[in-house]
């Protein structure tokens, strides 16, 4: 395992968590944010106390020309990308359908869909054999709301999740022969700060194993996915949600 990778929304929760455990694995990790730098900042400095490279890039993933700077400026601070994790999402806003603002849902899909598969598009000319790249891994972050709905509060968000199922299988057949793997991980209810106040202790009870995940556990997912150990795992969805 090693090399350069890109993580997304990389300065907080299983971004940060999987920024870190890449840096343990032996990566050098390029620090994506849209608005937090000194979380960012703080994540890189902890990579870089692991002996391993960093920086921290504010790009936006929802805009193309965010997401070009991000792998261009990579590949010249840390040189070309062999692995992406597309970690940065967003859950809010937290209604029903019929309540939901059209801004806001294009500005959900828009993060969720389409900057995970602009970032995935920047990858793979830069990975692909096809392209003159050595190939590399792609993991993007679903969820488990794609498959149990979210009716009440969130079946746009499960909607983007299941949006991003159905790229990772595609893409992965797409880019198979070309040495990149695409995968997925699906966390069920984890303690991030994504989380709106109060549900981490409200859903914990009443999960499977009782509680709710940590953003290390998911993390580590990811770090098998992107290691040589997932040498044959392709257009997989991993769940992490605890029998849930």
């Amino acid at each position: 395992m090693g090399g350069v990778l890109i993580v997304t929304g990389g300065g907080r929760g299983i971004g940060a968590e999987t920024s870190l455990a890449a840096a343990a694995a032996g990566w050098d990790v390029c620090v994506n944010y849209r608005s937090n730098s000194a979380r960012a900042d703080e994540t890189v400095g902890k990579v870089e106390a692991a002996g391993r490279r960093a920086l921290a890039v504010h790009a936006d993933v929802a805009m193309e020309t965010d997401v070009v700077r991000l792998f261009e400026t990579c590949e010249e601070e840390l040189g070309r990308p062999d692995g992406l994790v597309n970690s940065a999402g967003v859950l809010g806003p937290l209604t029903r359908i019929d309540e939901i603002e059209g801004d806001a849902l294009t500005e959900h899909m828009m993060v969720n869909v389409v900057g995970s598969i602009l970032c995935a598009r920047e990858a793979v000319r830069r990975m692909s054999t096809k392209h003159g790249g050595s190939g590399g891994v792609i993991v993007n972050l679903s969820s488990r709301t794609s498959e149990l709905g979210g009716a009440g509060a969130s079946v746009h968000y499960g909607a983007s999740k299941g949006a991003i199922n159905a790229f990772t299988f595609g893409l992965a057949q797409e880019v198979a022969a070309e040495g990149i793997r695409v995968n997925a991980v699906s966390p069920g209810v984890i303690d991030t700060e994504i989380q709106p106040e109060g549900r981490v202790e409200a859903m914990g009870p009443t999960l499977p194993m009782q509680r709710v995940g940590r953003p290390d556990e998911v993390a580590n997912a990811i770090l098998w996915l992107l290691s040589g150990e997932a040498s044959y795992v392709s257009g997989t969805v991993l769940n992490v949600s605890g029998a849930r």
